[in-house]
């Protein structure tokens, strides 16, 4: 078999974990809105949520091939991304690899195309984000490749950055700005923290963001 290099540098598990706990909008927020795949890329069931860093996958169209492979390098943790040029007449991702993917511990499965088995993987509760559901399956003859900078739903992925999704969508967290981004999700949060308590004594959006502005000739 072709030997293909799957090393590369993973973010720190503190700072993994911190981001786990902020959602997905803040995070958009820290970064200008930019890095989040559109709506199109939804969660198969309610509730899921990923947060990781990214093992990255180029697939064909039609063939799951390399994402097999995937399944096979992948560390406990990393969410699978899966770039297929955005094709959405097969499925690439099924029932058995997420069950295949759970058992081997990996944190989720982010795909630019379509999965199937909706309702097992539902049960099964393995996180897994798509463009759409649908019962084809596909070949498994086509090499592509694996730990290689890719474009899932149109916004460019490299092996280590940052995954994180949920109820609102995916957002990648490029690996050399964790840090940073972390500090402004972080500073985001607060700032809404006081806001809250601002509303609850009566105050208006509107007049906290000082939004009279815009009216004034």
């Amino acid at each position: 078999m072709k030997a293909f290099n799957v090393d590369f540098t993973r973010p720190d598990a503190k700072i993994i974990k911190a981001f786990a706990n902020i959602p997905t909008a803040t995070i958009s927020d820290a970064m200008g809105r930019y890095g989040t795949m559109s709506s199109d890329m939804k969660p198969v069931f309610k509730g899921a949520r990923i947060c990781g860093p990214a093992f990255t996958v180029r697939a064909y169209a039609n063939d799951n091939l390399m994402v097999h492979l995937a399944l096979k390098e992948a560390r406990p943790g990393d969410i699978l991304v899966v770039d297929s040029g955005g094709y959405t007449q097969c499925a690439l991702w099924g029932e058995l690899m997420s069950f295949s993917a759970q058992c081997r511990g990996l944190g989720g499965t982010v795909i630019d195309g379509g999965i199937r088995d909706k309702d097992a993987i539902s049960e099964l509760n393995y996180p897994v984000f798509a463009k759409t559901i649908i019962p084809v399956g596909t070949h498994k003859s086509n090499q592509g490749s694996i730990c290689k900078p890719v474009s899932c739903d149109g916004v460019p992925v490299s092996p280590g950055d940052i995954i994180a999704g949920d109820s609102d969508g995916v957002v990648v967290v490029p690996f050399d700005q964790t840090r940073v981004l972390l500090e402004k999700a972080r500073a985001i949060l607060g700032k809404e923290d006081q806001m809250r308590k601002r509303i609850e004594k009566g105050e208006l959006i509107f007049d906290i963001l000082e939004l009279e502005k815009y009216f004034q000739d």
